[in-house]
C-alpha cells in the first residue's frame, strides 16, 4: 500500500439556483493545486491535494468526469483490498456539493461505488489461482439522528429504535443485526443497491428528514480462502471496503 491517506476535491458546475443569481466563480484548480480568490478584496490562496478535480466546465482541457475519479481513487482502494487490507472511501461536503453523484453516480454518469463493484466482480471472473475461492457479501445502513437502519432489511422491527453498535474484541466495532447478504454477480450486487437506496429515501420521507441530513455506508467484505496444495492447510484473507456517502456537513438550520 503506497500511500495510507489520499485526499482529493472536486469542483461540480454551477447549479440552477446559481446560473439564475449570476453567481461568480472563485475556484480555480490546475493539476493538484486548488486556488480560492477572495471575491471581496481578489486575494488568492492556494491548496494542494493529492488530487484537485475539475468538473465546472466540460469545455476545458481540465475537466475530469466519472471515470477519471474513479481511475484514480476507486481502483486504488479495490488493488489495496485485493492485498488483504481493509479500506475507506467517503465524500465530505455541504449539501449539493456533489457527494451522492461521485459515490453513487446518476443515470449512465455513474459514481465510484457502481463502478468499483462491478470491477471487483470483473476481476473475480477473470481471477484464475489456483487454490484460491472468493466469496462476496455486502451490506448498506444508514445513520440519521444517531440511529442506524439496515437498507437491505428496511422490514427489520429494530430499525425504528436503530440497530446496536457493538466491540468484537478481534474484529473491531460491527452492527448488531445488520444484514449482510452474500452476492454472485455485479448485477446482483446493483439491484440491492438500487433497493437499498429506494430504502433510504422512503424512509427519509417517513422521518420528514432529507437527504443531507443521513449518512450512508456500504461495505463490501472480500473473503479469500487459501488452500497450500502441499500442506492443504486453508487461511482466509478477509478485506473490507467502506464507501461512505456522508451527510451535508453544514448545521440543519443553514438548509
Amino acid at each position: 500500500m503506497a500511500d495510507s491517506v489520499k485526499v482529493a476535491v472536486r469542483v461540480r458546475p454551477f447549479n440552477k439556483r446559481e446560473t439564475e443569481r449570476q453567481c461568480g466563480r472563485v475556484i480555480d484548480m490546475e493539476g493538484p493545486i486548488t486556488t480560492i480568490t477572495n471575491p471581496e478584496n481578489g486575494e488568492k490562496k492556494q491548496f494542494t491535494f493529492d488530487y484537485s478535480y475539475w468538473s465546472h466546465d466540460q469545455s476545458t482541457h481540465k475537466f475530469c468526469d466519472q471515470a477519471t475519479v474513479f481511475n484514480d481513487l476507486g481502483v486504488g482502494v479495490l488493488e489495496n483490498a485485493w492485498e488483504g487490507y481493509n479500506v475507506c472511501l467517503f465524500a465530505y461536503g455541504q449539501t449539493g456539493s456533489g457527494k451522492s453523484y461521485s459515490m453513487v453516480g446518476y443515470g449512465p454518469d455513474r459514481g465510484i461505488i457502481p463502478c468499483a463493484c462491478e470491477e471487483l466482480f470483473r476481476r473475480i471472473e477473470g481471477n484464475q489461482e489456483e487454490g484460491v475461492v472468493l466469496k462476496v457479501e455486502a451490506s448498506m445502513m444508514e445513520i440519521y439522528n444517531e440511529r442506524v437502519r439496515d437498507l437491505f432489511n428496511p422490514k427489520n422491527p429494530k430499525n425504528e429504535a436503530g440497530l446496536k453498535v457493538r466491540e468484537n474484541p478481534k474484529t473491531g466495532p460491527y452492527v448488531d443485526g445488520l444484514a449482510s447478504l452474500p452476492v454472485k454477480s455485479y448485477q446482483h450486487i446493483d439491484q440491492l443497491m438500487e433497493e437499498g437506496t429506494q430504502a433510504r429515501t422512503v424512509a427519509a420521507t417517513q422521518m420528514n428528514a432529507t437527504s443531507s441530513r443521513a449518512h450512508t455506508i456500504f461495505t463490501i467484505i472480500l473473503t479469500q480462502t487459501i488452500t497450500n496444495k502441499q500442506t492443504m492447510k486453508v487461511t482466509d484473507k478477509v478485506s473490507k471496503i467502506s464507501l461512505v456517502d456522508l451527510a451535508g456537513s453544514e448545521r440543519a438550520s443553514g438548509t
